[in-house]
């Protein structure tokens, strides 16, 4: 059995069905424990809450959050509330990894006309620009409206974003291939060698 008080603790926000195996390759190991966190109780989250309240997640509790493709899902005045609750969940020496859609290069397809044609294919199905900047219209139509996307970002935004809220070292990544962000925010200063060996283990998915 694993021993929680030694074992790190990522948070999984927003985890819908996932769980660690898609999250991050550094995440992925017997070296965290995944707490999972989510608005829907259908998907048998361990906490039942959302970005801007996650009282149930004590203070300086967590070792590293996961939030993966939800943050746009807030409304923009909503963002720094999030960003407040991550601070405060994250151990002092705690950082976030967070993705979400690429607003550049969606919209570099939306000037090109392209608005419902299919972007990329996922498993569940043809993504179309309009997808990426509302959200996915099937489970929408299908009355799943947590899906709505009501904000969004470009690599320099979520970067100052992050910063604005209190994380002292951010790093971002573009991935217009893929139409998305992703960015790691430490809540304590790192050396540039730190941060860029934790972005190497968790830029990236295990899949």
């Amino acid at each position: 059995m694993t021993d929680s008080t030694t074992t790190p603790t990522f948070l999984h926000v927003g985890c819908g069905p996932q769980h660690k195996a898609t999250t991050t390759r550094g995440f992925n190991t017997g070296n965290w424990i995944e707490l999972r966190l989510d608005i829907d109780e259908a998907v048998k989250p361990d906490i039942v809450g959302t970005m801007t309240d996650m009282s149930r997640v004590a203070d300086g509790s967590v070792d590293a959050i996961f939030s993966s493709h939800n943050i746009e899902h807030l409304y923009v005045h909503e963002v720094p509330l999030a960003l407040a609750e991550f601070l405060r969940v994250l151990k002092p020496d705690g950082f976030a990894v967070v993705t979400c859609p690429d607003l550049k290069s969606v919209c570099a397809l939306v000037a090109d006309d392209k608005l419902l044609e299919p972007a990329y294919q996922s498993s569940a199905g043809p993504i179309a620009p309009l997808d990426i900047l509302y959200g996915h219209r099937p489970p929408m139509a299908q009355g799943n409206l947590y899906m709505a996307h009501r904000c969004g970002f470009t690599e320099k935004v979520l970067n100052g974003t992050l910063a604005a809220a209190g994380f002292p070292v951010v790093a971002t990544m573009a991935r217009p291939e893929a139409f998305e962000l992703w960015a790691l925010a430490s809540k304590s200063p790192r050396t540039r060698e730190e941060l860029q060996a934790l972005a190497e283990l968790h830029f990236v998915r295990p899949y």
